[in-house]
């Protein structure tokens, strides 16, 4: 089980680190390196945030593809090819010429490399996260399922940190030119790691069992008698009879989502930018960076929690105190002090881990095995593109024309929709996942 977990980890990390590593250079470079000079600079950051989205837009269709995938040949092979995807797809990122040497072919090139960073994404979560819950002993589901949560945060540990050594070794001109290139290159990394995952670990439990009923089924001749049948598409089949689970989770889903993006996103491009508070760009992601640190632990405590004492208490704490959270977010960081910046972004962080860290668990556990990850991956990516794909764009929108206060009051519009949308899911605590 620690073999399991740690490998979900170790693959979901360098993912998130490919993903998040283009939301920090949309921040940073893209707006020059990929966009006409003559765009003004809220425009062109608006424009690389809009490439940024292509991402999540991506996600649902790796999701629905992936999910069909894994529930019909394996939550492993899902995986595998997943990991493949995003390796391929950053690494050329890394080796993709500017607008200045090829004009608009370049965005256009960008967008098509962000669609494939999205849709890899799409298939990963639910491979990694039906990994380790589906291996994992029923009373510690939660605090396995973490394993695959704490990508996230280790993967944008990994981003600002390759960010912060190649401002720190390189010139502002060599980085602009460059040195952004590196952090993008290193994602190599991940086609070893996919192949590890290939040859050293088994399918899930609940998986092989499903697999061996089926096969049961069909020598018997059982059809329409049969206790589990295989559906043509598992993604046709979940949205037929969980619509409601679908629709839930990913409100469930969406202040993590909003929150998460504009703290890690828009908070970099809002305190560097000349238009808002003009600080130094490591200052930023080095803010960021700490709040990481501070996410992890509390997303391992939040889900053993929930592990002895249910999903939802918790869940709807982290979208209550989140919501409150976001008016005290940008006062704080409006004192320009490293400090109180720290704790701002970090505030926002610890929240919504009390919501990030249960979710593996919690989504697993509403569907059935035979549509598990086809529904929890629709699920978790129809939040993500609802709450995360424009939450930058939206800030920015707000900041630009109302002011930051307009920013806190979008944080807490959409802490109170995933309030909501997991007080109409039932407690999941305690599931069989080999009985469904």
């Amino acid at each position: 089980m620690r073999k399991v977990a740690l490998t979900a980890l170790a693959g979901t990390s360098i993912e998130w680190f490919d993903f998040f590593i283009y939301g920090t250079a949309a921040a940073l470079v893209f707006p020059t390196a990929f966009f006409p000079e003559a765009m003004p600079e809220m425009v062109a950051l608006i424009a690389a945030f809009g490439t940024f989205a292509v991402g999540f837009i991506a996600r649902p269709v790796g999701g629905v593809v992936f999910g069909h995938f894994g529930d019909r040949v394996g939550r492993k092979a899902a995986l595998v090819t997943a990991l493949m995807i995003m390796g391929v797809a950053t690494t050329l990122i890394g080796v993709l010429p500017t607008y200045a040497t090829i004009g608009f072919a370049a965005p256009i090139l960008l967008t098509l490399l962000r669609f494939a960073q999205g849709f890899a994404v799409g298939g990963q979560w639910g491979g990694a996260m039906l990994l380790v819950t589906e291996n994992a002993p029923p009373n510690k589901r939660g605090f396995y399922g973490a394993f695959a949560q704490a990508g996230a945060p280790v993967g944008l540990i990994l981003a600002n940190l390759s960010f912060l050594t190649v401002l720190a070794i390189f010139s502002e001109a060599q980085f602009m030119a460059w040195g952004w290139r590196i952090p993008f290159l290193f994602s190599i990394v991940l086609i070893g790691i996919s192949m590890y995952v290939q040859l050293h670990l088994e399918d899930t439990p609940a998986f092989l069992a499903l697999q061996k009923q089926q096969a049961e089924n069909e020598q018997e001749d059982l059809q329409g008698q049969a206790a589990i049948k295989k559906s043509r598409s598992p993604v046709l089949e979940v949205v037929r009879t969980h619509p409601r689970e679908i629709i839930l989770a990913a409100g469930a889903f969406f202040a993590v989502q909003v929150t998460f993006y504009i703290l890690v996103a828009f908070v970099v491009a809002y305190g560097s930018s000349s238009a808002g508070l003009g600080l130094p760009r490591q200052m930023l992601l080095s803010a960021v960076l700490i709040s990481s640190c501070v996410q992890i632990p509390t997303l391992f405590l939040s889900s053993a929690y929930s592990d002895r004492f249910g999903r939802r208490g918790i869940y709807m704490l982290g979208a209550v105190l989140g919501g409150i959270w976001a008016f005290a977010l940008f006062p704080l960081m409006d004192t320009g002090e490293f400090l109180w910046i720290v704790i701002a972004i970090s505030g926002g962080q610890l929240f919504l881990s009390m919501m990030y860290g249960p979710q593996a668990a919690f989504l697993a556990e509403l569907f059935s095995t035979h549509v598990r990850y086809s529904g929890a991956s629709l699920g978790y990516q129809l939040g993500a593109i609802l709450g995360g794909a424009f939450a930058p764009i939206i800030a920015t929108a707000l900041w630009g024309t109302f002011g930051t206060i307009y920013v806190a009051i979008y944080i807490a519009l959409a802490s109170l929709i995933t309030l909501v949308s997991v007080l109409m899911l039932t407690e999941t605590h305690g599931t069989d996942l080999h009985e469904r």
